[in-house]
């Protein structure tokens, strides 16, 4: 049986038993409408069900013979039945071609004699029951010698036959791939039922049941996938997929296609089906900021991760991290979830348990050759947030040798809650007489915690740009406050003498003095402190700070001098101080690699 869809202009489109097909704008529909996206729908075909169920993924919506699908929809298209693409405009019609008995089978039959022959002379039933499937004679030449011997033949033999047999040893070469596929596949359904019945395989392993049916799941910013196969274990082998698992077939270093994609290493596959052999659950951690930032539609990352595992032909437990928040590595959210929610309440031994990740923090031309600098370290930074060993997919696939890398210059693990406050020692956090206390430090530096702390409750004014929304406004409520006989702390960043000289000038205008409170926190230890409010906003009333304030604020410093004005600058340390031990253990992590 085959499954087709037939466009206008004549092109068609193969719908593989089971294997998702994107289809949008594009060479391979044809269509240029802007109105279509490029990934416009979702497209799997049952050969069993003799339909083609259609998921709706762009924003404009699809017809299946006139019926309206929205995005996130689904509807079944049989024989003769029209999918138009955007809008009931470019239609495609399905062409469902039976086996030469009229029954479905599992494997598309192009062109296959009548006899049903393969070309060694077995037939098909013979060579799908053969244990070892005969190699192609490829295998031992370089150039086929029925090839060679084609090339003496008349050169006036007809073109047509010559086109025909080289269709047919593509076909040989496609059936003999799906049959290799086939074999591996109940290979492993084979060593999975021997393992099922052997529970003592794995001494370290209690039994657990195996997953019977594939599914998606969603909590917050976190997508999660069991494959049907997947086993609860002690021993977790953990891997990245982009870098690790996959790479582009395009060469580039982001996908161009969803199906712009190709197994890393060919060591990848037997090297992860000889890990559950031994008992591991294979889990895959990945980001994709993309969804949440709408570059990637969730349904096509799904269809991706899916095509992955069907290419694998494993059972595997896949983790995605679809926006910012503690389930984005290298913030063990992934684990987390993983162990207290996802493993049948089995308890993961860590020192059998592993991760492998290419963001691994290694200078450029780490190894001979071409090799970059890696992007991130996120995926080394992981596994030491969790307590693992690490390996890079060159040292756990290839065998290769431990490669230099370096770590974060911020360690969030070294920070000490009993360091001193504030330099000198010997100064005073408030004074009894009325005066204006300008801050000067990084966004999330601690400035507002430490006023809320040490300083509002001594009854100064607390004014903030924030809240007041403008400088203006804040130095006319300096200005008031200060006309009451009241002190005044500024909370602001006040990177530079210009916008220090403002409240300066109240100060002096109104004859009190004005001291200056400089927060030493660095860029690096600024940013952790913006992450761990993003990742736990109940411990804070902050709003996100973006990356652009940060380098502002870094490009237009100058470190406040007694000679603008100020009586007294005290240098105001960032002491971490904590609710609960959950709040701790969450900033004590590596949040960025």
């Amino acid at each position: 049986m085959s499954c087709t869809l037939v466009g206008p202009s004549g092109i068609r489109v193969p719908l593989e038993d089971g294997r998702a097909v994107i289809l949008g704008r594009g060479l391979d529909t044809g269509v240029a409408d802007k109105k279509c996206s490029r990934h416009q729908v979702k497209a799997v075909a049952c050969y069993a069900e003799q339909d083609v169920v259609v998921t709706q993924l762009g924003p404009n919506p699809s017809f299946l013979n006139g019926e309206k699908l929205g995005r996130g929809q689904s509807g079944k298209l049989t024989h003769g039945g029209t999918l138009y693409l955007v809008n009931q405009s470019h239609p495609f019609t399905l062409d469902v071609s039976l086996s030469s008995n009229g029954t479905a089978c599992n494997m598309p039959q192009r062109n296959l004699k009548a006899s049903d022959k393969t070309k060694g002379g077995r037939s098909r039933k013979e060579a799908e029951s053969s244990p070892t499937p005969k190699r192609s004679i490829k295998d031992f030449f370089s150039v086929s010698p029925s090839k060679a011997s084609k090339r003496q033949l008349n050169t006036e033999r007809d073109q047509s036959e010559v086109k025909r047999q080289k269709l047919d040893e593509q076909d040989e070469e496609e059936r003999l791939a799906e049959e290799k596929l086939k074999q591996l596949q109940e290979f492993a359904e084979k060593k999975m039922t021997e393992e099922n019945k052997d529970t003592h395989s794995s001494p370290s392993s209690s039994p657990a049941k195996a997953c019977m049916k594939s599914s998606w799941q969603q909590t917050g910013n976190l997508l999660f996938y069991i494959a049907a196969g997947v086993k609860a274990s002690d021993k977790i082998a953990g891997f990245d997929i982009d870098g690790c698992i996959i790479t582009t077939k395009s060469g580039k270093v982001f996908p161009t296609a969803p199906d712009d994609w190709k197994i890393l290493y060919p060591e990848i596959q037997p090297r992860l089906a000889s890990l559950l052999k031994k008992g591991y659950k294979v889990v895959f951690f990945t980001n994709q900021l993309g969804i949440a930032r709408g570059k990637l539609i969730p349904e096509v990352f799904k269809s991706k991760v899916e095509d992955i595992l069907t290419t694998l032909q494993l059972p595997v437990q896949v983790f995605v991290a679809s926006g910012p928040g503690v389930y984005r590595k290298p913030v063990m959210g992934m684990w987390n979830h993983l162990c207290e929610k996802a493993n049948d309440g089995l308890a993961v031994d860590k020192t059998q348990s592993f991760y492998v990740g290419d963001a691994a923090g290694r200078p450029e031309n780490w190894a001979p050759g071409k090799k970059k600098k890696d992007f991130s370290c996120s995926d080394r930074l992981f596994a030491l947030n969790i307590g693992l060993k690490f390996y890079t997919p060159e040292e756990y696939f290839l065998g290769w040798k431990s490669a230099p890398y370096s770590l974060p210059d911020f360690d969030p693990r070294k920070l000490d809650s009993s360091c001193r406050l504030f330099d000198p020692p010997s100064a005073s956090l408030t004074c009894t007489n009325t005066e204006v206390i300008v801050a000067v430090g990084y966004p999330a530096a601690g400035k507002s915690t430490f006023f809320h702390t040490h300083v509002v409750p001594k009854g100064y004014v607390y004014v903030n740009r924030d809240t007041l929304g403008s400088w203006q406004n804040c130095v006319s409520a300096c200005e008031r406050a200060l006309k009451e006989g009241r002190s005044v702390a500024v909370d602001n960043t006040n990177p530079d003498p210009e916008s220090r000289k403002r409240y300066l000038d109240v100060a002096k205008a109104a004859g009190v003095s004005c001291r200056c409170f400089l927060f030493t926190a660095t860029l690096e230890q600024a940013k952790h402190n913006n992450r761990f409010r993003e990742m736990a906003p109940s411990n804070s009333k902050h709003a996100k700070v973006n990356d652009m304030v940060f380098h502002s604020y870094k490009k237009n410093f100058v470190a406040p001098n007694v000679s603008e004005g100020f009586s007294e600058i005290l240098q105001i340390h960032f002491v971490p101080h904590f609710k609960d031990s959950q709040s701790e253990t969450l900033f004590r992590q590596f949040s960025e690699g």
